[in-house]
């Protein structure tokens, strides 16, 4: 008896892993990006959308034969062009730059389409940035200073994001995506006004 229940769970153990393999994939992607920040009326300025680049790698985890979790984790750079309205600089301008790391974790629908795979994705994520500063200036925005000892800017970044793309044969895919920041990213200052990051995509990647 024993040795057939010993058999049972070596075939059960078998079958689940080469299920999981077949279930289970990775790869690449490159995206490049647009970014800016929605502000608050409290914020005297404007924030326009700039140019960044964004590297990371993916995992696609098969539920079934149209749904899948897919996540990722990615570093990227961003920038906005952020514009003051205030009576002393009016239209003063500075590029604001960005660098940090986002792990995205979407629910995707899928579907056969031609030879490859087209999909569609929408999932929370969650931010962390290593450095935040104008072009024009040394101060990190992320650095402690006061005696509230609060920085200018929080370094997490929560929000939700949509994307989509298709997946050729071969493994090359192309991708878009949106995402919005759902928490506000000033520190000092956090209770008189809000400031949210939205970003835009368009990349390719190739699936192992």
């Amino acid at each position: 008896m024993k040795k057939v229940i010993l058999a049972v769970v070596a075939f059960v153990g078998l079958g689940f892993t080469q299920m999981s393999a077949q279930q289970v994939s990775g790869g690449i992607k490159v995206d490049a990006n647009m970014s800016n920040f929605i502000l608050s009326d409290d914020i005297v300025g404007s924030s326009n959308f700039g140019f960044g680049a964004t590297l990371g790698g993916f995992g696609v985890v098969g539920i079934s034969q149209h749904f899948a979790l897919q996540p990722e984790l990615l570093f990227h750079f961003k920038s906005s062009e952020m514009e003051s309205e205030s009576e002393y600089d009016f239209g003063k301008t500075d590029d604001y730059q960005y660098f940090g790391m986002e792990i995205p974790l979407y629910a995707v629908g899928q579907m056969r389409l031609g030879n490859g795979r087209a999909f569609v994705g929408v999932g929370p994520y969650a931010g962390f940035g290593f450095s935040a500063k104008m072009k024009d200036a040394d101060t990190d925005f992320y650095k402690k200073e006061g005696e509230a000892d609060e920085a200018a800017l929080t370094r997490w970044d929560f929000g939700a994001g949509v994307m989509l793309g298709y997946e050729f044969i071969n493994g090359f895919m192309i991708n878009a995506g949106y995402k919005i920041g759902l928490s506000n990213n000033l520190d000092a200052g956090k209770d008189d006004a809000k400031m949210r990051s939205q970003t835009i995509s368009l990349g390719i990647g190739y699936s192992f």
